[in-house]
C-alpha cells in the first residue's frame, strides 16, 4: 500500500459528475485540480449500504473542504454509468458535488495497494498535497465508515505545517519544536 511521503499515482478515469443530459462524465486525472489538496477517497462498491453514508457526508461537507483548498474525489471500482444510475436513485446522492471515478479497472486502487482480496477497493482515504505528495492514509474495514470530521481535522492539521498534539484542532495551539 502507497504510504505518508510517496507520490499519487498517474492516473486518468471517467468520472460521473452531473446528472445533467449531456453534461453527466468528464475525464479526471491525477493532474486535475492543480494547486489543490486531494481528498481522494474509495468504497467498494455502488448500491451498498454503508457507502452512500460516507459519499452523502463528503458532499454535504464540500464547502468544509473547499475552504481549506481541497478537492474531494471519490472512487470505486463501478462504472460511470453505474455511478450514474445510483445517483438518480439515492435521493443523498443526486446532487453531489464531487466527481464519482469510475475505476472499473482497478488501476488506481491497484497502484495505491487498496485493492481487497474480494476485487473491491478498500474504504481508503489518502490526502494528497498541492504537489501530489501523500500526506495521510487511513483504511478501514469494509464494514466500517469513515469518520470525515476527522479528515477535516487531519487536513486543518498537516495545513498548519507545524507540530500537533493529540486531539489537536484547528484553532488551538500547534506545539513549539525544541
Amino acid at each position: 500500500m502507497l504510504t505518508v511521503g510517496d507520490r499519487l499515482p498517474d492516473f486518468r478515469l471517467q468520472a460521473t459528475v452531473s446528472l445533467e443530459h449531456g453534461k453527466e462524465f468528464t475525464q479526471v486525472t491525477h493532474a486535475s485540480h492543480p494547486g489543490k489538496w486531494k481528498v481522494l477517497f474509495l468504497w467498494p462498491m455502488d448500491f451498498t449500504f454503508v457507502c452512500p453514508t460516507e459519499i452523502a457526508e463528503f458532499g454535504r461537507r464540500n464547502g468544509d473542504f473547499q475552504a481549506r483548498g481541497a478537492q474531494i474525489l471519490g472512487a470505486s471500482i463501478d462504472t460511470h454509468f453505474v455511478h450514474l444510475a445510483w445517483r438518480r436513485e439515492h435521493p443523498d446522492l443526486r446532487d453531489l458535488p464531487f466527481p464519482m471515478l469510475a475505476d472499473t479497472k482497478r488501476e488506481l486502487s491497484t497502484a495505491l495497494g487498496v485493492l481487497h482480496r474480494d476485487g473491491v477497493a478498500l474504504r481508503a482515504t489518502f490526502l494528497v498535497d498541492p504537489e501530489g505528495i501523500i500526506r495521510h492514509v487511513s483504511v478501514n474495514d469494509l464494514s466500517v465508515g469513515r469518520s470525515v470530521d476527522e479528515t477535516l481535522r487531519v487536513l486543518d492539521a498537516l495545513q498548519t505545517g507545524e507540530l500537533c498534539p493529540v486531539n489537536w484542532k484547528k484553532g488551538t495551539p500547534t506545539l513549539k519544536g525544541g
